[in-house]
C-alpha cells in the first residue's frame, strides 16, 4: 500500500461522495479493516462506505479510473477474506440499513448491510421471517448472493428461493432492476454465483409467517451410534425441521457440567418451523439418543436463534466443505477416530438437506446442489499461524477420508481455494452459463476479488 494510491483513490471519489471515507490515517482504520476470519491481515488503501446505490456506483468508478483492486464487504465473513484488500479500495456496505416491510404483501425491501440478524429482528417484530444463515453477524448480500443455507431450509428452501428481486450496480455504474422480468439471465445468475456480476445495494424478499419456533442448542455425548442416531433421526424428521450438529470438544460453557468439558459431544442446533406442540414431539425424539448434557430447546422466537456473538472473536482456523451421500457407521466412526486424534480443536459439522430444497429444480437457480443430502464442514482451529501447513493437511486427509460420490461444495464456506475448487461449486452447464452471463454484465472481470468466473470467452 502506498500514500500515492490512497491520495489517487480520495481525489477520485471527490467531494460529492457523501459515504464516510476512511484512510490509514484514522483511528477507526484498524477495526474497519479486520473481518472475521482471524488469518486475514490486509491493509486497503481506502474504505469507503457509501449510502445508497448512486454512492456505490461513485466508488466503483473511483477504483475503475484508479486502476486499484476493489473489493466489496459486507457482513465480512468470507472464509478467503474477499472484502478486504491490501493496496486497494474496500466497498463498506455496512452503512446501508434501510428495510421496507410490507406486512400485507409478505415482502420486505433490504439494504445489502443489513445483517442476517438486524433483518431477523426487524421482521419478526411482526412474526415473519425469511431464511437464512446460522449466524446473525453475516451480511445479507453475502449469504444470499452464494445460496443460503440456514435454519429454515428444508421448510422455505435456500435464501436464493426467497428472493423476488435486487437492485445491482454494475462494473460500468449502471443501476439495474434485476427479477424474473428484468435481466432474467442476471436475476438467475446472482442467485447462488455469488459477487460476480456487479455490487447488489437492495434485496427483495418473500416474508413467511412464523410467530415461534421450536429449538436452540441440546448437547448429546459423540459416539459412533449418537452420530448415526442423530443423522437418522433428522432425516426422518418433517420439513419444518432443520439441524446442524457440530461434533466437537466441548468448549467450557457455563451449562454442560465441568467433567464433560474437552470431551466429544454433539453440539447441535435445532429450528422445528411449526407448531410447538409438535415440535415437543420430533425433538423428543433426538433427547431419546443419549441423556443430553444440555438442553436448551425450547419455545422461542425466530429471532432467538441468533444469539449475541462474542465480540472480538476472530478464529484462526483452516476448513473444508464438502457434500456426503450418507452416514453409516464406518463414516460416524472416521469422524470420532479424526477428532480424537486432532491436535487442536477439530469440529466435524454435519447438515442434513433436503425438503423444500430440493423441490426446486436443480437449473431454476445458479446454486446447482438441489439433490445433495447432507452437507459437512471441517475445521482445524488453533492459534499459532506459523502451525498453519500442518492443520490444513490434517483437514484435507479428514475430507479425503469422508469424501463419497458427491464431489461438489458451497461456494459460501469455500476458503481461498483454486480454480477447480470454484468449478465443483457450479456442477454440470451451471458454470458455463455463469460465465456467459458474466460476459454480458463484466466482461473485463472487474469484479474479481470473489470466488471468481472468468467471462466466457467465445
Amino acid at each position: 500500500m502506498s500514500t500515492d494510491h490512497t491520495s489517487a483513490l480520495v481525489h477520485a471519489l471527490g467531494t460529492g461522495f457523501n459515504g464516510q471515507v476512511i484512510t490509514p490515517d484514522d483511528d477507526t482504520y484498524d477495526q474497519a479493516r479486520t473481518v472475521y476470519p482471524g488469518t486475514i491481515d490486509r491493509r486497503p488503501a481506502v474504505i469507503a462506505r457509501p449510502s445508497d446505490a448512486t454512492q456505490v456506483a461513485r466508488v466503483i468508478a473511483a477504483a475503475k479510473e484508479t486502476g486499484i483492486p476493489l473489493a466489496v464487504r459486507g457482513g465480512g465473513h468470507s472464509n478467503a477474506g474477499h472484502g478486504v484488500c491490501d493496496g486497494g479500495l474496500v466497498l463498506d456496505l455496512s452503512a446501508m440499513k434501510t428495510i421496507d416491510i410490507d406486512v400485507e404483501g409478505r415482502t420486505a425491501w433490504a439494504s445489502a448491510g443489513l445483517t442476517a440478524g438486524e433483518y431477523t429482528t426487524a421482521v419478526g417484530a411482526h412474526g415473519l421471517v425469511t431464511g437464512f444463515g446460522d449466524a446473525g453477524s453475516v451480511g445479507l448480500g453475502g449469504i444470499t448472493l452464494g445460496g443460503g443455507i440456514g435454519f429454515l431450509v428444508r421448510k422455505h428452501g435456500l435464501t436464493v428461493d426467497d428472493l423476488l428481486a435486487a437492485e445491482l450496480v454494475t462494473a460500468d455504474g449502471e443501476i439495474l432492476h434485476v427479477d424474473a422480468g428484468h435481466h432474467p439471465d442476471l436475476f438467475w445468475a446472482i442467485r447462488g454465483g455469488g459477487g460476480n456480476f456487479g455490487v447488489v445495494t437492495r434485496l427483495k424478499f418473500r416474508l413467511h409467517e412464523l410467530p415461534s419456533i421450536v429449538g436452540g442448542m441440546i448437547v448429546l455425548p459423540a459416539t459412533p451410534d449418537t452420530i448415526l442416531g442423530f443423522v437418522a433421526e433428522a432425516e426422518a424428521a418433517p420439513e419444518e425441521l432443520s439441524t446442524i450438529a457440530n461434533i466437537m470438544p466441548c468448549p467450557p460453557m457455563p451449562f454442560v457440567a465441568e467433567e464433560h468439558h474437552d470431551q466429544l459431544v454433539i453440539m447441535a442446533m435445532m429450528c422445528y418451523a411449526g407448531p410447538t406442540e409438535d415440535g415437543e414431539r420430533v425433538l423428543g425424539r433426538f433427547r431419546a439418543l443419549a441423556e443430553p448434557l444440555a438442553d436448551l430447546l425450547q419455545e422461542m422466537p425466530y429471532s432467538g436463534m441468533y444469539p449475541p456473538e462474542p465480540e472480538g472473536f476472530h478464529p484462526i482456523a483452516e476448513s473444508t466443505n464438502m457434500f456426503i451421500d450418507h452416514v453409516d457407521r464406518d463414516t460416524a466412526t472416521t469422524i470420532i477416530d479424526y477428532l480424537t486424534a486432532s491436535t487442536c480443536m477439530g469440529a466435524a459439522q454435519l447438515r442434513v438437506l433436503g425438503g423444500a430444497m430440493a423441490r426446486v429444480p436443480n437449473d431454476a437457480t445458479a446454486f446447482g446442489h438441489r439433490q445433495s443430502k447432507i452437507m459437512v464442514n471441517l475445521a482445524a482451529i488453533y492459534e499459532d499461524p506459523a502451525e498453519s501447513p500442518v492443520h490444513q493437511a490434517w483437514v484435507a486427509e479428514f475430507a479425503a477420508a469422508l469424501r463419497q460420490s458427491d464431489q461438489g461444495a458451497y461456494v459460501n464456506f469455500l476458503g481461498d481455494e483454486s480454480p477447480e475448487r470454484v468449478r465443483v461449486a457450479y456442477p454440470g452447464r451451471i458454470y458455463d452459463r455463469l460465465a456467459a452471463v458474466k460476459a454480458v454484465y463484466d466482461p473485463g472481470n472487474f469484479f474479481r476479488l470473489n470466488q471468481n468466473i472468468p467471462p466466457a470467452t467465445s
